[in-house]
């Protein structure tokens, strides 16, 4: 199975503590076998969740090394990066039309455009994915 990951689904699995379930049970997924798509953004995201962990105190930079080395493993292993290209255009429309972020619609565009379901912890991103007739990995 493939599936589109949000960042806040990857983030979660080195800032939350706990780890939410449905964080776990995603990473479950991919060690089992199936594989995430990522928009080009993704790397961005997760570099700049890292960034705002270590100011806020969340990460040691240790911390986030380490967290880098492990993701390293699960990028090469599971995560893969999408070839569609999200113009500006349809991050503009899609993110009008559905009350998101650019960022997000990328997300969603990326999905609806490869008809993956879609793995976020973002509540305004499953509403939308929902609207849009994108299935929301459970």
């Amino acid at each position: 199975m493939r599936f589109v990951l949000d960042a806040s689904v990857a983030l979660a699995w080195f800032l939350d503590r706990p780890t939410v379930p449905y964080a776990d049970r995603v990473r479950e997924l991919l060690l089992d076998g199936c594989r995430a798509v990522v928009p080009t953004l993704w790397q961005l995201e997760m570099a700049n969740g890292f960034i705002v962990a270590e100011r806020r105190g969340v990460l040691t930079h240790s911390d986030t090394l380490e967290a880098l080395q492990n993701l390293d493993l699960v990028v090469a292993q599971a995560i893969e990066n999408s070839q569609e290209f999200v113009s500006m255009r349809r991050a503009l429309h899609a993110g009008l039309k559905f009350g998101l972020t650019a960022y997000d619609a990328v997300y969603l565009e990326t999905a609806i455009g490869q008809d993956l379901p879609i793995a976020t912890l973002d509540r305004q991103l499953k509403a939308a994915a929902s609207k849009a007739g994108v299935e929301v990995l459970s």
